[in-house]
């Protein structure tokens, strides 16, 4: 959209465009004032009444990778999809805690995983994220890729990893009843919100179950259907809920401002055009998850400002 005039392509050169196809030009002049610009056509990427043309015209616009090269794609294909019993030596055995994720229905990768247990009076709560970088070694073909791309992009129909999906969801995505590698923040928290403890080590989990917003919402409203399927979990999650609300009055003492501005959902139909937008669901599951994460990121945060350590602070909240 910078160019106001048409640029020429010759017939030898368009790979055979016809009207109505959007393409990439890679332009050779930039022509003058009785001349057009002229261009190469280097990739179709489809008629602009095909499904996702318009996303993929955005993912071209903003030079967005699509595709991993062979040197990545060989270096993912050395890693085991089981953990070896050698990697576990050395880190915090957690596998006997019951500990589950808690993410949207339509989520793949799946890299944090929650748990509380009550230590006495207080609430043991543990924020497990999977440890990617066990299997990216530092200056690999695999660590520049994820320092050029920097972060996975969310488009309306569809994810760009910043890692290959065989990796981000297979043995980094902490899938129910399988062993995986994780960070871990285990904060001991008193029935006033405050840490009065906390560890932050390497650790292997087993998550015990894949559960979904809607689903521990359904519990903490009673739904008989939901108790039922989750009974095992439904202590659990009443700490967790009973725990949220103490670190968010807490917090809000502390001055905290609540940005609840309403998020919007896009819903496409089978042929990827937008059919409706709708409000995002935001309930007592995914509060009790903001609510964690919070906390483990300030706890992690307080650690490195006491030690001293160089660090790098984010505002952002994963949900």
């Amino acid at each position: 959209q910078k160019f106001n005039r048409d640029i020429f392509v010759p017939v030898e050169l368009s790979k055979g465009a016809v009207t109505g196809h959007k393409v990439v030009v890679r332009i050779t002049d930039y022509g003058g004032k009785n001349k057009k610009p002229e261009g190469i056509v280097k990739e179709i990427i489809g008629h602009i009444n095909d499904p996702g043309t318009d996303i993929m015209s955005i993912v071209k616009a903003y030079n967005i990778p699509v595709e991993f090269s062979d040197a990545v794609m060989n270096y993912v294909e050395k890693i085991p999809d089981e953990i070896d019993s050698k990697e576990i030596g050395g880190r915090l055995d957690l596998r006997d805690i019951q500990t589950v994720t808690i993410d949207g229905e339509d989520a793949k990768d799946l890299d944090d995983a929650v748990s509380v247990v009550m230590d006495g009076e207080n609430y043991r709560l543990g924020v497990h994220i999977a440890d990617v970088t066990n299997y990216v070694q530092e200056r690999s073909a695999l660590d520049w890729e994820a320092l050029k791309r920097g972060t996975s992009v969310y488009l309306a129909d569809r994810v760009i990893p910043m890692l290959p999906q065989t990796l981000s969801n297979g043995i980094c995505s902490l899938n129910a009843g399988e062993n995986r590698l994780t960070l871990s923040c285990i904060m001991t928290v008193t029935p006033e919100g405050e840490v009065v403890d906390h560890q932050i080590a390497e650790t292997v989990i087993c998550v015990d179950k894949r559960m979904s917003y809607n689903g521990v919402a359904k519990v903490l409203a009673g739904d008989a259907e939901a108790l039922e399927a989750d009974r095992e979990f439904v202590p659990m999650i009443l700490r967790m809920k009973e725990l949220s609300d103490i670190i968010r009055e807490r917090r809000a003492k502390r001055g905290s401002i609540d940005f609840d501005f309403p998020e919007t959902k896009i819903i496409l139909d089978e042929k990827g055009r937008p059919v409706e937008i709708k409000p995002y669901d935001r309930n007592d599951a995914t509060k009790i998850i903001e609510d964690f994460m919070l906390l483990a990121n300030e706890t992690v945060a307080e650690e490195f400002f006491w030690r001293e350590i160089p660090f790098l602070y984010l505002s952002l909240i994963h949900i």
